[in-house]
């Protein structure tokens, strides 16, 4: 059992499983603000752009009997519907999740480049070079090569 123990020790305490269990929790906490930016703010903005189109609303009864005028009504109900309005509103929900996440992840990217990024250094002058004739390494300043005493440049 110790050894159990031990493994599970170790498998928890990786930086990628407690990467992963912030992650759930931050992105738990942050999908209310986002639910609240698209219930609140966008999603009037896109109503009033579409002549007042409540997305919620959107249904198609499928059971006969008495027409409902809500979504709402229909369920309470109990009748089957097919609320497309809601899918819509979950689609557009995620990809504005997905767009705030994106923008903060390239935000937090660009800003780390920032903070990581050293000055490349020029690299060095060499301070010596090879002779031609005996493929001694010389001084660079060196006229002629020390080895084989021939001239060179």
């Amino acid at each position: 059992m110790s050894k159990f123990t031990d493994e599970f020790k170790t498998f928890i305490m990786r930086g990628n499983v407690m990467d992963m269990a912030v992650g759930v929790i931050i992105g738990g906490a942050f999908q209310s603000i986002i639910t609240s930016a698209v219930d609140d703010i966008i999603m009037p903005v896109i109503s009033l752009v579409t002549g007042g189109i409540d997305f919620s609303n959107l249904f198609i009864q499928l059971g006969g009997g008495e027409k409902f005028a809500t979504y709402t009504e229909a369920k309470e109900a109990g009748v089957a519907v097919f609320g497309y309005g809601n899918f819509i509103t979950a689609v557009l929900n995620f990809l504005i999740m997905a767009f705030v996440i994106f923008t903060i992840v390239k935000g937090i990217n660009k800003m780390n480049d920032k903070i990581a990024k050293k000055p490349e250094e020029a690299p060095a002058e060499p301070t010596t070079k090879v002779c031609p004739y005996c493929l001694s390494e010389i001084p660079i300043k060196a006229t002629k090569c020390a080895h084989c005493t021939s001239d060179v440049e």
